[in-house]
């Protein structure tokens, strides 16, 4: 992975840009020293690390634009952050860039049930907004693994999704309006507090941009009543074909279940040296939750049953209590950080069919044992939203070019079965050099374009989703 050689005209005028910074900021807000930009210099991506020209966190859309302006005058890259907890490298910065941190944009500002909304800053956590809310019956839908620490900002950069989007949909499914700020500094409002918006869905193409088009600093989002009630159960299963099939089935019958989530093997017994929910010994496992009445419950449930007993499951649990579907959900909710336990890992995110399931699993284990990298697979099966964990040794020579090409084999088969590379972890730099195995030249063109409209100058995250090549003259501007 290569990122651009920093600007030395940028670097140059280091100085004068921070006096800038400083003079529009107050103190504190200006992180220059080069021991506190290390903090900066990457996100969870931790493979590729640069430290920042510098770091600003304002608290403000005010004091967002006046740093957005002056770095447009200045003609000094911005790379916003949320949370940092982006696994692609959609924060990671170059020498020559300030990165633009929204962790101090973290109020409530209106809460409006009857019109079933929550305005906030953009900094605030995923969780902490369900938070503000669910004293009162309501919740916000998207909850991404990391959601208690991420921020809306990032999950709205990312157009994040998490264990229940399959019923509720991602965050673009969410999310009303935003107050975004642009390289130079204009402040525009987009969408609102209701259904839809009338002319062009700016909307749709702010989300998800990745930080290439502006700076979200307010979020309108939509939330829901609290469901009556929710219940999970268990699935073990021989293989991972066979609970990849499963989960097609399930889908097929046209029952919506709130989530159906996966691990195979690796996982699982991470996940049990770990938080010991216990789980069953088996090759792969499904959790499927649904809610509503109890009557409704009770249907789906028996419905996902008869399905889940034609596949010869090696066990079924059906969760009788609060506790026990806590339980259920404990292996899967701590599955990220066991898997850090056993050693490094880059986190895939590619998305597929659900019909492809079965093929693909199969095909990630065969690349896997051709690489002799070990895969593990834990991820939201219901919309074929993918997470590859390889798992591979920093410190030995050439293992970390083995997991990258590994890698972008098992993105590649992705887009081969009919699906693309990324569902919710974003481009980023990860995949930036794979974007031409799904989009023609044309296609990259057309994207840039909308780029080019909002931001004329690249200043803007301007290394990332883009091929190097294929936007070199934009960056050169």
């Amino acid at each position: 992975m290569q990122m651009p050689a920093p600007d030395a005209r940028v670097m140059a005028k280091k100085d004068q840009v921070l006096r800038r910074l400083q003079a529009v900021l107050p103190a504190g807000a200006v992180i220059h020293d080069p021991t506190e930009t290390r903090a900066y210099e990457c996100d969870a991506l931790t493979a590729y690390r640069c430290p920042p020209l510098a770091a600003v966190l304002p608290a403000s859309t005010a004091e967002v634009s006046a740093v957005l302006r002056i770095c447009h005058e200045e003609g000094v890259p911005v790379v916003p952050r949320g949370s940092g907890t982006s696994l692609a490298g959609g924060a990671l910065p170059t020498a020559d860039c300030v990165i633009l941190g929204v962790a101090r944009l973290n109020e409530v500002l209106e809460v409006d049930y009857p019109n079933r909304f929550i305005r906030v800053q953009a900094g605030r956590t995923n969780l902490s907004v369900t938070a503000a809310v669910e004293g009162d019956g309501w919740f916000y839908a998207p909850d991404p693994s990391s959601q208690l620490a991420c921020a809306i900002a990032g999950n709205i950069a990312m157009n994040s999704g998490g264990a229940h989007c399959l019923k509720y949909g991602v965050t673009t499914n969410n999310l009303l309006g935003v107050t975004l700020v642009l390289m130079d500094g204009t402040v525009v409002e987009i969408g609102g507090a209701h259904l839809d918006a009338a002319g062009y869905d700016w909307l749709g193409v702010i989300c998800g941009s990745e930080g290439q088009l502006g700076v979200v600093t307010e979020a309108t989002l939509r939330i829901l009543p609290k469901p009556e009630g929710a219940r999970p159960v268990l699935m073990g299963f021989g293989s991972s074909e066979v609970a990849g099939a499963c989960v097609a089935d399930i889908i097929r019958a046209g029952v919506l279940p709130v989530a159906i989530e996966f691990m195979d093997r690796p996982c699982i017994e991470a996940t049990e040296a770990f938080a010991g929910a216990g789980y069953p010994d088996c090759e792969a496992l499904l959790i499927v939750e649904v809610e509503g009445s109890p009557a409704e419950i009770d249907e789906q449930l028996a419905l996902i049953l008869r399905i889940a007993r034609a596949h010869d499951p090696v066990e079924l649990r059906e969760s009788g209590s609060a506790e026990e579907s806590a339980r259920i959900w404990l292996g899967r909710k701590s599955a990220f950080g066991a898997m850090g336990q056993m050693g490094d890992y880059m986190c895939l995110d590619g998305t597929i069919p659900v019909s492809a399931l079965p093929d693909v699993l199969r095909r990630i284990g065969e690349l896997s044992a051709e690489v002799g990298l070990r895969v593990a697979n834990v991820f939201h099966a219901g919309d074929g939203n993918m997470h590859p964990l390889i798992l591979f040794d920093a410190n030995a020579p050439g293992d970390l070019e083995r997991c990258e090409a590994l890698g972008a084999e098992i993105l590649k088969l992705c887009v081969e079965a009919g699906g693309c590379l990324t569902g919710e972890h974003g481009v980023g730099v990860e995949k930036r050099d794979l974007m031409g195995v799904q989009y023609a030249p044309a296609d990259l063109e057309a994207q840039m374009r909308v780029k080019d409209v909002f931001d004329p100058g690249w200043l803007l995250n301007p290394a990332k989703v883009f091929p190097l090549q294929a936007s070199a003259v934009r960056r050169a501007g």
